[in-house]
């Protein structure tokens, strides 16, 4: 049984932070889905977003009642007419998801995302409607 206090002390498993490195430096992936494996005690990777994917197949992607972290790659342009990216770091945790699973993730935030190191913007959204194309893009800029 794990003890709520000792849920920042998940293993990150070294393919979560691979594949962030090369989403990073490659551009390999559009957007990265990590999952809690409770019983393992480990963060993994649960889905990969080719780079062709959208905002929309990665929203998609998130389940409508269980928690994930999240990273985007999202591209814009400046109101200078200048091409840029940044990575977003998404905490979803809907909430209709069980109670304990709201609480791991929110426990083992911090840590998991100093793994990440790249993060440029962090949000957090219980609902779809929180993490709308929109937001993004207003949180880029």
């Amino acid at each position: 049984m794990i003890q709520a206090n000792s849920a920042s002390g998940f293993a990150v498993d070294d393919e979560c932070k691979l594949k962030f490195l090369e989403l990073k430096t490659k551009r390999s992936f559009r957007f990265i889905v990590f999952k809690i494996e409770e019983k393992a005690l480990r963060i993994t990777v649960d889905r990969l977003g080719r780079p062709e994917e959208s905002y929309d197949d990665f929203s998609a992607s998130l389940p409508p009642d269980e928690c994930r972290y999240a990273v985007y790659d999202f591209d814009f342009v400046t109101d200078e007419n200048c091409y840029k990216s940044k990575i977003f770091f998404i905490s979803w945790s809907p909430d209709v998801s069980k109670v304990r699973s709201k609480m791991l993730y929110a426990s083992s935030k911090d840590r998991f995302k100093r793994e990440l190191d790249g993060i440029q913007v962090e949000l957090q959204a219980t609902d779809p409607s929180e993490m709308s194309l929109d937001i993004v893009k207003s949180r880029a800029l």
